[in-house]
């Protein structure tokens, strides 16, 4: 791992890219050539796989396939898998997301690109595709057929769908195959287009020495290829329903706490299994990325379990989880542990420990740091080098916009205190106290970069429309902030390479994922 290193918070689908959307073509590119200019050696990204409810990335109808909306048209075009002319019906807006636009034109332009391949490409490229279905087939098989069937029933979940189609009777499934087998094929094809591109994106990352931070949500989809698999390594009734959903408490900010209402693991069984379920997901995941993020690390230690049956979280209770087991499983599969733990809000000694025991390092967001002494754990003089800081994540307001509207007057005094913020510089403030900080990483979102005001939050947790939608404007990412970034890494020690080329002794990135 980098001793000490910077990067950004920017998710693709954020990316200026035509089509009104953002995805993995040449935007994707120009964005990795901003970040070598300014110096910085990571990228971090939320999960990349399916949308599902409100277009969350956190909420998916995979733990494993990628998001077919961030595959780039415009390469795939340039491949001769459809004609450039094709694209023109794209919107062309270069605002925000509107994700049923954009899903409403650009998927009948994916599926058509994805026939063309399978009628007229052959020779090696076929061939590498033919290698990807094989190789993958242990997740691959049964998410197309997820896909497939959850299209074919409407959107319904899979516990809806006929008994035969919901209880994955053997004979049901030959039949469909057979039945569906261009629309089956077509599936596997645009899995394939996500993962060429995103293995072309990551090789020009590494030629500059800059790696990936993915994101992992500990919790999946009830209505999701993942479940309707592997329905017995969930806490789930003998009609599929599930018996406990996941949350977390009442607090200071929630009276009735936050169902979630994704399934609770059966720990019991995927420890007799060898969590053989969790080392699969993180042999992929860091096959994809070179870092990666757990999301609410401290349900490894305890997680909130609510009785399906209530209508908030306040009648549930805490559950120990697998905690060092898993982890040392996981250990003992990839030798050391490139993982992040979100360890935001009340953390319990048990899971400091826990953090601590596998040399995990936690994030601090400074955004929580002002206005309580109690607060000042998130704020640089108290950090150890084990440490990510962030001036805010994808769920916090920009850094100017919280100045603005969010901020109380003694967070404000505070702030203007500690790191000299004020009205007009409080995000590039935050960006020099997070970079001259002790800690390992230091990740700043773009919008911080750019000094956007609200106008360019990612996400407002407690809203249900609205969210994951911000795009950048082409154009604002300009020689003058990657030069800013750049002379402010320079002073802070973050890149002793110089920024013209791959670093010495980086990993060269796998020509294949795992199989």
């Amino acid at each position: 791992m980098l001793e000490r290193a910077s990067g950004i918070l920017l998710h693709p689908t954020s990316l200026p890219a035509p089509g009104g959307i953002g995805d993995l073509g040449p935007a994707a590119h120009d964005f990795v050539e901003f970040l070598a200019a300014g110096r910085q050696r990571l990228w971090q990204v939320l999960p990349l796989n399916p949308v599902g409810f409100g277009n969350s990335p956190y909420s998916s109808t995979s733990a494993f396939a990628g998001n077919p909306l961030l595959i780039s048209l415009q390469r795939l075009a340039d491949r001769g898998w459809i004609d450039p002319g094709r694209l023109a019906v794209l919107p062309e807006t270069p605002g925000n997301i509107d994700f049923e636009q954009v899903c409403a034109a650009k998927s009948p332009l994916l599926f058509e690109a994805a026939t063309n391949f399978l009628h007229q490409t052959s020779g090696a490229q076929r061939a590498r595709f033919e290698q990807f279905c094989r190789e993958q087939a242990w997740w691959l098989e049964d998410f197309v057929l997820f896909t497939v069937l959850r299209h074919r029933f409407q959107g319904a979940s899979w516990n809806c769908w006929p008994r035969e189609f919901a209880r994955r009777d053997a004979g049901a499934l030959e039949r469909l195959r057979r039945e569906a087998a261009p629309v089956l094929d077509t599936a596997r094809v645009l899995q394939f287009a996500f993962f060429e591109q995103w293995r072309a994106l990551r090789c020009h990352c590494a030629y500059y020495g800059i790696r990936i931070i993915g994101d992992v949500a500990i919790f999946v989809n009830y209505d999701s290829a993942d479940v309707w698999t592997h329905p017995e390594i969930f806490q789930l009734d003998e009609t599929f329903a599930p018996k406990v959903v996941a949350g977390v408490p009442p607090d200071a900010f929630s009276a009735t706490g936050q169902r979630w209402g994704n399934p609770l693991y059966n720990w019991e069984e995927l420890e007799r299994r060898g969590y053989d379920w969790w080392r699969q997901r993180m042999r992929w995941t860091l096959a994809a990325c070179d870092l990666v993020r757990l999301d609410h690390f401290r349900g490894f230690e305890a997680y909130w379990e609510i009785p399906a049956s209530e209508p908030t979280a306040v009648h549930g209770r805490w559950v120990k989880g697998p905690g060092a087991a898993l982890l040392e499983a996981l250990r003992q599969e990839f030798g050391s542990l490139p993982l992040i733990a979100e360890d935001l809000g009340y953390i319990t000694p048990e899971v400091h420990a826990l953090r601590q025991r596998f040399g995990i390092p936690g994030m601090r967001v400074m955004q929580f740091g002002f206005g309580d002494p109690g607060a000042h754990i998130y704020l640089p003089h108290r950090f150890e080098a084990d440490t990510v800081v962030y001036t805010g994540t994808h769920d916090n307001d920009t850094t100017l916009g919280w100045w603005r509207t969010q901020a109380t007057a003694l967070e404000r005094r505070d702030a203007g205190a500690y790191l000299g913020a004020d009205d007009t510089n409080a995000a590039w403030a935050f960006i020099r106290g997070a970079l001259g900080s002790v800690a390992r990483y230091a990740i700043v979102p773009l919008q911080d970069v750019l000094n956007l005001d609200s106008d360019g939050r990612m996400n407002i947790p407690s809203r249900t429309v609205g969210n994951w939608g911000w795009r950048f404007q082409p154009g604002a990412a300009t020689a003058s902030a990657a030069e800013a970034l750049a002379l402010l890494v320079e002073v802070s020690d973050r890149d002793t390479q110089d920024s013209g080329g791959r670093q010495q002794g980086y990993r060269e990135v796998s020509e294949d994922f795992p199989a």
